[in-house]
């Protein structure tokens, strides 16, 4: 049997995962996987390069051959041209015809995809996405990003940029995200929640309020876990960003009429704190009949969707070249 990879790009760390070759509508079995730190391969050279090393150590340490790459990465990029175009957390990957290179080196079909797009494939192959035919899936990581699978397939826009639902504005002012006050990403992000937080903790103390919170962390798992424990400005903070959540959601829903939504990173691990105010939200926005279909889910793959996605932008490109998988 051959082995399939998954490659996944990022600003801090990049890793390659390996698995053998899948029946269709069945989860990988992860074999191995190895990571290196993005910043010691500062040029793309140099760790595309040492992706090359990796994939080769795997190949022989299983005896198999490579037979397909998946790669995801942070955007912008170009999917249909296999080509990464200055993303603002790879400094330096300026048009980087990724897919040609890895094409020439192994001599097996290669797929690009920006990670929000690759996470949405994991989840609906994989994952809490599983039969639908209609999905979107939202990071809700550091920042806002989706992914759309739409009537069976991945919708990318013209150009790679559709699902950048973190740049609709939901309120006239408010946290920043993509550059712009009261955005969606402002408030339903790593980043937002803590722009957030330091807004509310100033109001707090100016108000004469007590709070465990402190100016030294005002990360989105610092503000969760001291919600945990019942710092009421913790437990707003999140009833505040539950809230904004449900409003955008009511958006999305409306619009596209989906059958399942899948919020990943933050949402999973505080779904709590976050789903009472969202589910009002979205009862009071959202179309009664659009959402009486929409089932609002935590993401199922985990710590592993990054690698899930890689693995699952390879099955998803080699079925629309008709391969069988």
């Amino acid at each position: 049997m051959a082995l399939r990879f998954g490659l996944d790009i990022g600003g801090t760390k990049c890793s390659v995962v390996c698995a053998r070759a899948w029946p269709h509508g069945k989860k990988p079995c992860i074999l191995s996987k190895r990571m290196f730190r993005t910043k010691e391969y500062p040029e793309p050279a140099q760790a595309m390069e040492m992706f090359v090393r990796l994939i080769d150590e795997m190949c022989t340490e299983f005896g198999e051959s490579a037979d397909g790459i998946g790669i995801s990465c942070g955007g912008p990029l170009d999917s249909k041209r296999g080509m990464i175009l200055s993303p603002p957390n790879l400094p330096g990957w300026d048009n980087i015809s990724i897919v040609d290179f890895f094409q020439n080196k192994f001599a097996v079909p290669c797929y690009l995809q920006n990670d929000a797009n690759a996470c949405a494939i994991a989840e609906w192959k994989f994952g809490a996405g599983i039969g639908c035919r209609h999905m979107l899936f939202l990071t809700f990581g550091t920042g806002l990003g989706a992914g759309m699978i739409l009537d069976g397939r991945l919708y990318s826009g013209t150009n790679d940029l559709a699902g950048e639902a973190g740049h609709i504005r939901i309120a006239p002012d408010g946290p920043e995200g993509y550059g712009k006050a009261g955005s969606f990403e402002g408030y339903c992000s790593g980043a937002g929640i803590a722009h957030l937080a330091q807004q509310m903790y100033a109001s707090c103390i100016s108000a004469g309020g007590t709070t465990l919170l402190s100016p030294d962390d005002f990360s989105a798992a610092r503000v969760a876990q001291l919600a945990t424990q019942g710092d009421a400005l913790c437990r707003s903070i999140y009833q505040t960003c539950g809230r904004k959540l449900g409003e955008g959601l009511a958006m999305l829903v409306d619009l596209l009429n989906p059958e399942r939504i899948v919020i990943g990173s933050i949402f999973a691990r505080a779904e709590w704190l976050l789903r009472g105010e969202m589910e009002q939200s979205l009862r009071r926005e959202a179309l009664p009949g659009a959402l009486d279909v929409c089932a609002v889910v935590p993401a199922a793959l985990g710590d592993q969707l990054g690698d899930f996605a890689a693995l699952g932008v390879l099955e998803n490109g080699l079925e629309a070249d008709g391969w069988k998988t």
